[in-house]
């Protein structure tokens, strides 16, 4: 090649250096997702255990009516108090009485037990099975009405 024959910075075509600048990378969004994922972690068994309480305390298992005699009522638990009794129900005179062993969520109703002590009573109750702590009671059976019955 001939010193005429190689191109110069002359003979090349001038380009604008002022073309549109590239495109901004598109922000990381991975803290904003990893919080997410970690809210829904730890959310999802918070409400599993919400809705398996809710579950367990609003539809009943089996209801009926116990009838004898009140042994015992008092409010217990260290955190969660709830009224837990006996009831002595007795189904020949002489016989060993058998002993039911239940719970009451609401102060009136263990009122109302307590009021009628040493007298025969038939204490309403309804069985929820599967209760999730004993924070709601110790047994499945919970006492939702009390009325005395005339011997």
């Amino acid at each position: 090649m001939s010193p005429e024959e190689i191109p110069t910075l002359a003979d090349t075509p001038v380009t604008s250096t002022s073309a549109a600048p590239l495109p901004a990378p598109a922000p990381r969004r991975r803290k904003g997702r990893v919080v997410i994922v970690l809210l829904v972690i730890l959310a999802l068994p918070a409400l599993g255990f919400a809705a398996w309480a809710w579950l367990t305390l609003h539809v009943s298992y089996s209801n009926g009516e116990r009838v004898g005699y009140v042994q015992k009522i008092s409010k217990k638990g260290w955190t969660c108090k709830t009224w837990e009794g006996e009831l002595a129900m007795v189904s020949m005179p002489g016989t060993l009485p058998q002993i039911f062993s239940f719970s009451v969520r609401n102060d009136a109703v263990a009122r109302r037990i307590m009021d009628a002590g040493g007298q025969r009573v038939a204490l309403v109750y309804e069985q929820h099975r599967f209760v999730p702590t004993q924070c709601f009671g110790e047994t499945e059976y919970y006492i939702v009405d009390v009325r005395e019955v005339k011997q």
